[in-house]
């Protein structure tokens, strides 16, 4: 029935028709008893007039009003006036997305804003086992403030654990013969119908974000039969072909989105939001540092920024040093949640523990313009916290205070700085960052853990043992805190990565550590992050790996360290090597004294080729560290690659010395050896490599082989090093053997493209 302005149901006065469609029609209305607009869908009389179908309808309409996301239009009642049914919903204020998308599709800040925000509702609904089932442009509205909100989940179905309602099964198809959706945007299976589940709306979403990118639609026909045999068969021009400035592995993402079977697509809508939030920051990464080295990344614009010092401990017992750190560091965490603002890495701000400088020169170094510095002091189960907030160009105090507390109230005061500091610089915190604790811990949990942790950043790897006592004893204390789990799978990961253990001991530790820290949290970034380890650089499971990275980077702000790793762990393994370097520049622009990772970064430069980049890069990091080992014996091989041979035996001398139990190094050394004609000496290197039996022996032998012009007999020793997983032999083996012919098969060994 056709209502017109002024009419009334119960309490609703209609003011205007907004839409129609197979379930009824759409109307504007005001609630004079709530004094509001909303939306009024009065159902059609085939659907009212149906009693199984309408009972159905009334069923998941309760189960859409529970899904409350900011995303999917809120539905208010199910009602009943006059003996009309209809329903009352959100009125959302906007456009619908079909009359947004221009000739060549949305610009590409709004294509990741409205296809990231779109892939985050299907993933609430998909965690409450309801599917759309008709999702499209028009089902889709795009607020005035530029915000998404899913309509119309008319033809939504609940699912329990993947099992159907056997009434819904029945009416996959209408009495008249007609399939449930919109043709353009429907999943194969739902042409055949084939019974329907997440995935179906993934393949619906796969069509839109090709229209979202290129302004068409990707299958075609003149009919009904033709479009439907076209969605059933046909493989669509590529995106990249319509479209240049497409990311390709945006462009691969809805490539995956629309294969013909469900088992061939992307599994979850999860995913599918981490690899958008993933493409988008690395986007946005290339449009604000192109072509910068990282010295230069935060130069072109000033932003808002801040760094944390380490709380110096004015406690009796110097012991207590790590309890400043620790508060430093949850500082550094909460504010790094602040949309806009600027956050120096734990690392770098670190650095200056103790060293006399001034503010001005501490600013400079690390590029902010804000220094949060302070102090505690403990005393029984009493603790003093000092914190004072600096300007750093003129030393103008911006805010300070004293906390006097019990020591118990410790994880109040951290809240207590991170809001002050961020209404001093004006601010607003994140929703993520000013939501309740999931868990506060046991507090003698929590001092053993950063315990663990100070020791493991100031000592590793040698401190393993003590730090792996510390965190079992965390556990022991209260087995509901995640991170000394994950702390733990991420000492035994480092531990594998640098070569001290075996991963085929250390890994699997790792994999039940991390496990058992998303038992306790199950979004705990960080533990996903680690599992992508696993799964990729031990057991070559990379399409495993790449599901647990997702995860990892499913919600915003990504942190500093994961994005970090995702670079160094998957892309730069799997051969996504520009990617790779891009996303470390990336999360390197606010952690630049970070060794490690500058080091891991020149390695990533090494990879792709770029060696006058890699070795300055690596020099910048001795001039910080000139024992710093790993960028010793990676600058010798840079130098080696560039015919530089005098200074590779330099570089390689003296990370033998500093590592003199390292494997690589010494097949490193021994070639370089040989090539000076100091074969007593070589021979006596690798005489101690013996037949590859110890663990990176054989991935030195390969480098060996490699620098001394053997590809095939390095190739031999390569696959034994993959064979003993020696974790570090990608990073190491594939620069100098890439464009070999023995490759291709090295790559099938790891599972990985040969390209």
């Amino acid at each position: 029935m056709a209502l017109t302005s002024g009419a009334r149901l119960g309490p609703y006065e209609i003011t205007a028709q907004i839409g129609a469609g197979g379930m009824g029609e759409v109307y504007r209305a005001r609630d004079t008893k709530l004094d509001r607009d909303v939306a009024i869908k009065v159902l059609s009389d085939s659907l009212a007039g149906d009693a199984e179908r309408f009972t159905r309808f009334e069923r998941e309409a309760k189960v859409l009003a529970a899904l409350n996301h900011p995303h999917i239009v809120t539905i208010h009642s199910i009602e009943k006036a006059d003996g009309v049914p209809f329903l009352t919903m959100e009125l959302v204020e906007g456009r619908t997305l079909d009359h947004l998308i221009g000739r060549t599709g949305l610009s590409l800040a709004q294509f990741f804003d409205i296809s990231i925000e779109l892939a985050d509702a299907l993933a609430a609904a998909h965690r409450k086992h309801v599917t759309h089932r008709d999702l499209k442009p028009a089902n889709v509205m795009v607020s005035d403030d530029g915000h998404v909100k899913v309509l119309d989940f008319g033809l939504a179905r609940s699912m329990e654990h993947g099992r159907e309602d056997a009434a819904e099964t029945r009416l996959a198809i209408t009495k008249a013969g007609a399939i449930l959706g919109t043709l353009p945007y429907m999943s194969p299976e739902q042409i055949e119908a084939k019974p329907p589940d997440p995935r179906t709306d993934i393949f619906s979403f796969g069509v839109m974000l090709y229209e979202m990118a290129t302004g068409e639609r990707p299958f075609h026909g003149d009919s009904s039969p033709a479009l439907m045999s076209s969605i059933l068969k046909d493989h669509p021009a590529p995106v990249e072909a319509r479209r240049s400035d497409v990311p390709s592995n945006v462009c691969r993402l809805i490539d995956r989105c629309i294969e013909k079977h469900p088992r061939d697509r992307i599994q979850t809508a999860t995913e599918i939001v981490a690899e958008l939030r993933a493409q988008r920051h690395a986007w946005q990464s290339r449009v604000a540092w192109a072509d910068k080295p990282v010295a230069d990344l935060r130069t072109a614009e000033r932003v808002p920024s801040i760094a944390v010092l380490p709380f110096a401990n004015m406690s009796a017992d110097k012991e207590n040093e790590y309890f400043g750190d620790g508060l430093a560091e949850e500082v550094i965490n909460a504010l790094a949640q602040v949309p806009g603002l600027q956050v120096a890495g734990r690392t770098s701000s670190f650095c200056f523990r103790e060293k006399d400088l001034e503010l001005v020169e501490v600013g400079r170094r690390l590029n902010v313009e804000h220094l949060l510095e302070g102090s505690v002091r403990r005393a029984g189960n009493r603790i003093r916290v000092m914190a004072q907030l600096i300007k750093v160009t003129d030393g103008f105090h911006l805010w300070s205070e004293r906390f006097d507390r019990e020591l118990t109230d410790i994880f109040e005061i951290q809240d207590e700085i991170t809001h002050a500091i961020a209404s001093a610089l004006r601010f607003k915190l994140s929703a993520d960052s000013s939501t309740p604790r999931r868990h506060t811990p046991n507090l003698r949990a929590y001092e053993e853990y950063l315990k663990a942790r100070d020791l493991w950043y100031t000592a590793m790897p040698g401190s393993f043992a003590q730090v792996k006592a510390m965190l079992e004893h965390a556990i022991t204390l209260d087995a509901r805190f995640a991170l000394p789990y994950s702390l733990l799978g991420g000492c035994y990961t480092m531990q594998a990565n640098l070569g001290f253990s075996p991963a085929y001991e250390a890994m699997p530790l790792a994999r039940a550590a991390e496990e058992e820290a998303l038992r306790v949290d199950p979004d705990l970034p960080e533990a996903h992050a680690l599992l992508g380890v696993c799964a990729g650089c031990f057991g070559h499971d990379w399409i495993g790996a790449e599901r647990e990275w997702r995860l990892a980077m499913a919600r915003e702000p990504i942190s500093r360290d994961v994005h970090f790793w995702y670079g160094n762990h998957y892309l730069l393994p799997i051969g996504r090597i520009a990617e790779a370097v891009e996303t470390m520049a990336s999360a390197l622009q606010d952690d630049p004294l970070n060794l490690l990772y500058r080091h891991l970064y020149a390695r990533g430069l090494r990879h792709l080729g770029r060696l006058d980049d890699a070795e300055a890069e690596l020099r910048g990091v001795l001039d910080i560290d000139a024992n710093f080992p790993w960028a010793l014996e990676t600058l010798g091989a840079v130098c080696a690659q560039q015919g530089n041979w005098e200074e590779a035996f330099v570089f390689t001398e003296r990370a033998h010395v500093v590592t003199p139990w390292s494997h690589t190094v010494a097949g490193q050394l021994a070639a370089l050896l040989d090539r000076a004609g100091d074969r007593k000496r070589s021979s006596a290197l690798l005489e101690a490599l013996g037949t590859g039996e110890a663990y990176g022996a054989s991935t030195g032998l390969a480098i060996f082989h490699a620098m001394s012009g053997d590809p095939e007999k390095a190739a031999e020793w390569a696959a034994r090093g993959i064979a003993q997983r020696f974790l570090p032999l990608v990073y190491m083996v594939a620069p100098l053997l890439r464009s070999q012919r023995q490759w291709p098969a090295l790559a099938r060994l790891l599972n990985l493209p040969a390209a």
